[in-house]
């Protein structure tokens, strides 16, 4: 792990702690349980990609460690329903919403404003390290989870893929280089995202994940994360066989993050 994630995973720690001196486990499982039916993350993707078009998890993000505040003027169901619509034609298949308080400046209720705005399918983007997460990510309303691989060992993995799978949760496992994924094939989820940034350098490059699709079995989904700023990057990626990408921080700054999101794909 890199010293950010270590610090990262340090204060969730602290964080899951003080969550449960509120509101102990078994009380958020019950909760988690208790929810309707989850909406189809994967399916919504593939739908997306069968009918020839890039499948976007298009992220609602008000900061980041290293830029600060992105987007100023932040309503979470605005922009869930700009993505939702796009420009008429082109969409997000899904949306990814950032929970993360203290370094990403998230929240829960970011995450039910967003879902409770459209039909899309919504991912809780933050940092998984006990399956109390896990249950509290189903108890505010997410379809899908983040696991990354550089936070946690293979029966963490493991362990987390089937809590989630338990509560009909997808699962979008996120690699950083060869030793990753192969860790990540071992599970059961189809969708496998490829963070396009160096962990050690924090350098940033789209052939990351070009480099990787090899190894990727067809019957899994390869996403591509960070990094991707351009037309030409999307066609890069296309070209090579990449056809899901999770994309935010290049719409934060948009008026619309729908017409943005539609630009960068048509």
């Amino acid at each position: 792990m890199s010293d950010i994630l270590d610090q990262i995973v340090a204060v969730k720690r602290q964080e899951i702690a003080a969550a449960q001196q509120k509101s102990p486990i078994d009380a958020v499982r019950f909760d988690a349980e208790s929810r309707g039916l989850t909406r189809d993350f994967v399916g919504a993707m593939r739908t997306k990609i069968s009918a020839g078009h890039a499948a976007v998890i298009a992220e609602i993000k008000k900061a980041s460690p290293s830029k600060g505040v992105l987007r100023e003027d932040f309503i979470p169901a605005d922009i869930a329903q700009s993505y939702a619509e796009g420009d008429g034609k082109i969409n997000a298949a899904c949306l990814s919403v950032l929970t993360d308080r203290q370094f990403f400046q998230g929240g829960a209720d970011y995450l039910k404003q967003a879902r409770a705005s459209c039909g899309l399918p919504v991912l809780r983007k933050d940092f998984i390290v006990d399956a109390y997460q896990i249950y509290e990510s189903r108890a505010m309303g997410a379809d899908a989870i983040l696991l990354i691989a550089a936070c946690l060992d293979d029966a963490q993995l493991r362990d987390f893929e089937a809590v989630a799978l338990g509560l009909d949760m997808a699962v979008l496992v996120e690699v950083h280089d060869a030793d990753e994924l192969e860790r990540a094939l071992r599970l059961r989820t189809p969708l496998i995202g490829v963070n396009n940034r160096n962990l050690r350098t924090f350098d940033v490059s789209v052939q990351t994940t070009i480099d990787l699709l090899p190894r990727i079995p067809s019957e899994r989904m390869a996403v591509t994360e960070s990094g991707i700023a351009s037309q030409d990057d999307v066609k890069r990626l296309r070209a090579a066989g990449v056809h899901a990408f999770l994309v935010g921080e290049a719409f934060m700054r948009a008026d619309e993050p729908g017409d943005a999101l539609a630009r960068l794909f048509r």
